[in-house]
């Protein structure tokens, strides 16, 4: 493989920057969450979270407080950042100096949380989590009047703000998600009922947040959507008014006879069952994945004129002759983001704007 053209994953900023608005006026006017999870869904923390701080996005959502801490070192003290996986084993007080919102659905960490605050003399902002039929992460409904009292107690006594109430979705089936969302209404009034004012509610995420405009509340967690990674037997990126901002590429590195080697496979992340069943595109052409190594990906190249150094599209818009990655992700059953977050941290991430590099990584 040449130098000119080597493996890298190529982020369009400029479609990011167009999948913010889309998903801004399909919310509003409700605001929008970031999510950023397994490093903004491979696409890269840091550049990600600065581009949408320039558009405007003042959410910020991470599953841990590492996350969390990270991006307040990105973007400053202005954005608000939300962790909602903790533990008592975090380092709690160092969240509350920075300032972190923290989702917080259990009990015990609801008292660690509020310990730590204490000990600093400051108030730490807390969105509380309502189980609504997961079984994860959140306070059973049983258990929500005696732990939203505990929560206003802890109020009172200037530990903690409840500056918001949340929940996660199935997205299974709406059935399910009406249901959800009923028990989601019961755990605000019981809320307001133990003296809470939160200021934000928030259910949805992706799907729900375009298809369920009921479930929006007031802050939508936003994540494959925003890097236009569409839901798998769902609709299109094109029909959601997306667009894929991320494209896997690398070149040819050697031809043998009817077959075009290419240098990415297993450890590059991309899995080896989907051999057999999607196509990579060389030159306008999908040529068809007859093997995928871990190191290698051998294609069909039977009546194209293919040659090493050739630039090889793995995966990108999905307009064109490639597959798209929630495309490689239909071919074996599974969901886009996941075929996205499999890529290795150590392949280039290429940032443009349109057709010109803005920043390399």
């Amino acid at each position: 493989m040449t130098d000119r053209t080597p493996t890298r994953l190529r982020v369009d900023l400029a479609a990011f920057d167009h999948n913010i608005e889309v998903v801004r006026r399909t919310v509003a006017p409700a605001q929008v969450m970031m999510v950023v999870k397994n490093d903004a869904y491979g696409h890269g923390t840091e550049t990600v979270v600065r581009r949408a701080i320039r558009t405007g996005i003042e959410w910020i959502g991470c599953l841990d407080l590492a996350t969390a801490l990270h991006v307040r070192a990105i973007a400053g003290p202005g954005p608000r950042a939300l962790a909602w996986l903790l533990t008592v084993d975090d380092d709690l007080r160092r969240a509350v100096r920075e300032q972190i919102d923290l989702g917080i659905g259990d009990a015990a960490i609801l008292e660690a949380v509020a310990a730590a605050a204490l000990s600093l003399g400051r108030v730490a902002d807390v969105h509380l989590k309502a189980d609504t039929g997961l079984n994860r992460n959140g306070v059973r409904r049983e258990e929500w009047p005696e732990f939203v009292a505990r929560a206003r107690a802890l109020e009172r006594a200037g530990a903690i703000e409840v500056v918001g109430v949340f929940s996660h979705i199935s997205e299974a089936s709406d059935a399910d998600d009406d249901a959800a969302r009923q028990r989601f209404e019961e755990a605000i009034e019981l809320a307001h009922a133990a003296g809470l004012r939160p200021q934000l509610r928030h259910l949805a995420a992706s799907a729900a947040g375009f298809q369920r405009p009921s479930f929006d509340y007031d802050l939508v967690r936003i994540g494959a959507f925003l890097y236009g990674i569409s839901p798998s037997g769902g609709p299109s990126a094109t029909e959601l008014g997306l667009e894929p901002i991320a494209s896997l590429r690398t070149a040819v590195a050697f031809v043998r006879g009817d077959v075009a080697v290419l240098p990415v496979g297993a450890w590059t992340g991309l899995p080896s069952i989907a051999a057999g069943k999607v196509t990579v595109a060389i030159a306008g052409h999908a040529l068809p994945v007859i093997a995928i190594g871990e190191d290698w990906m051998e294609l069909d190249a039977q009546g194209t004129q293919v040659a090493a150094g050739d630039e090889a599209v793995v995966y990108g818009s999905g307009i064109g002759a490639e597959l798209s990655s929630t495309g490689w992700a239909e071919a074996i059953d599974t969901i886009g983001e996941e075929i996205q977050v499999r890529i290795d941290p150590s392949i280039a991430r290429v940032y443009v704007s349109g057709d010109s590099h803005a920043a390399a990584g």
